[in-house]
């Protein structure tokens, strides 16, 4: 098999999968189970080798029907696609592992694994899209899918988050969708480097502007930043446990994150003014998320509002827009994507055994639920960037990266902010795992086996995912750093990798 070849199979193999499972259902017993497993896992080891492969080429390009673009589609995996895949696929893999018994408290598994399927095939053709079109194609994927899944316990409460969650997304991608349009009425062209090329060649006056403040909106929405908020706490909260995990770890960096970076420092090119915007946006995330989230007593909504808070951290980074500042970005991404999975599977452990989320209901849960205690623990403290643990050094290299650039006073506020972030997870801590037990849990149970090996799992990489920064592990860093830091460099790097 040529490289390049393996990259449709990133969107075939989630597409097949979901087909699969709608066809044949559960007959035979567990097969949804099965399938989601050897997709998911396949996925994976498919993202681990598309890193070893830009160990040689620093881009990969598929054609698809061998026409060339601009005026054919291509798919492309540079180093960021890549970290992205492994990011996104790993998460996934570990999240469908828990997944297998904590569903069978629903009915309809195989429904929610069809969609579940078609949500990662959205995610990962947006992170291998090379033209805007089909990035937005994917998107809407995506969030169609996401829209589903956060209703499906069906709950009063479920229906009106996702109802919630629907408007704000369609507006998101209503922004979206106008920006793109624009963008190819002004340069007749939607291939990402030849837009880039294009806008080199026009001079970018009030339309581009105005684009631009559209994919703010726009991806801000789906990031979650604030003030585009509001849908994400409720949404996270009334969704199933794998759910909740997938949308805070991976789905809403995805969809906002990687697709605002890539928009604005590969293709339109970031500006002063944009990167000024960046580090305001951060600045408001990580400060309300973080106070929003301290008053919380419900434990999901309140890993959503520190999701809003650690999402904060990120976007300022990329408004620094130094390269060390977008390493620890990057960084921060995996980690974020790694400890916050495991957070929310942590409290889906706690409602599976306990039947409740109320943290002024809990307490005592350590001796009864020793490794949701130890796992959830583990995750708690490297949100809250305590060393040795990867989220201390994820933030470390963003604050010397905030001192370096003369943003002083923020790399204090993005200290403080870390302070309140322990003091609501030592609150999590305290109310749920320590003092004395309920009288009414004192029968409960550890939770299934393959819902203790994901978050097992989850908690080893917050211990050793400071290896990343390890010469061995950095030049994966590095290279999607690189890519961000490039800016505009991307397009030529495309066209000199078709040549």
């Amino acid at each position: 098999m040529k490289t390049a070849n393996i990259i449709p199979f990133f969107v075939i193999i989630p597409l097949a999968s979901a087909f699969l499972i709608t066809v044949f259902k559960n007959r035979p017993k567990n097969f949804s189970d099965f399938v989601v497993i050897l997709a998911t896992f396949s996925l994976l080891l498919l993202s681990l080798n598309s890193l070893q492969l830009l160990n040689s080429s620093k881009m990969i390009i598929y054609k698809i029907g061998g026409w060339l673009p601009p005026l054919g589609i291509c798919l492309v995996v540079d180093g960021l696609a890549g970290f992205m895949l492994v990011t996104v696929n790993l998460t996934v893999f570990l999240v469908m592992v828990y997944a297998i018994r904590y569903m069978q408290l629903y009915t309809d598994k195989w429904k929610f694994h069809s969609l579940f399927m078609l949500m990662l095939a959205g995610m990962n053709g947006i992170i291998i899209s090379g033209d805007l079109f089909n990035l937005y194609v994917f998107l809407e994927v995506a969030s169609i899918c996401a829209y589903a899944l956060v209703a499906f316990g069906t709950e009063p409460e479920d229906l009106e988050a996702a109802f919630k969650y629907t408007i704000m997304g369609s507006l998101a991608s209503l922004f979206i969708l106008l920006g793109i349009g624009l963008i190819y009425c002004y340069v007749s062209t939607l291939n990402m480097a030849d837009i880039s090329f294009a806008l080199s060649a026009k001079p970018n006056g009030a339309l581009i502007g105005f684009v631009s403040v559209l994919f703010l909106a726009g991806f801000g929405l789906k990031a979650a930043l604030v003030p585009f908020h509001a849908w994400l706490p409720d949404a996270h909260s009334s969704a199933p446990t794998p759910v909740s995990a997938v949308l805070s770890g991976v789905l809403i960096k995805t969809l906002g994150i990687y697709a605002l970076s890539r928009v604005f420092f590969n293709i339109l090119g970031i500006s002063g003014n944009i990167l000024l915007v960046l580090i305001v946006l951060g600045m408001l995330s990580m400060v309300a998320g973080a106070f929003l989230a301290i008053v919380q007593t419900d434990v999901k909504r309140m890993f959503a509002y520190s999701s809003i808070s650690q999402i904060g951290y990120i976007i300022f980074a990329f408004g620094i827009g130094t390269p060390l500042a977008i390493l620890g970005g990057l960084f921060h991404l995996f980690n974020h994507a790694i400890f916050k999975s495991l957070l929310f599977l942590n409290a889906g452990a706690i409602e599976y055994s306990t039947g409740r989320r109320d943290l002024r209901k809990l307490g005592g849960l350590g001796s009864k639920l020793p490794v949701t205690g130890a796992t959830s623990l583990l995750g708690s403290m490297s949100i809250s960037g305590i060393p040795p643990l990867s989220g201390f050094w994820s933030k470390l290299i963003i604050i010397i990266a905030s001192v370096q650039a003369g943003y002083i006073g923020f790399a204090f506020i993005a200290v403080l902010v870390s302070i309140v972030t322990l003091a609501y997870y030592l609150k999590f801590q305290t109310f749920a795992f320590l003092g004395k037990v309920d009288e009414t849990l004192t029968k409960i149970k550890e939770i299934p086996m393959t819902m203790k090996l994901s978050m097992v799992i989850l908690a080893g990489i917050c211990v050793v995912a400071g290896l990343m920064l390890v010469p061995l592990f950095r030049p994966i860093l590095k290279s999607a750093a690189d890519v961000l830091s490039s800016g505009t460099g991307y397009r030529y790097a495309v066209f000199e990798a078709l040549k």
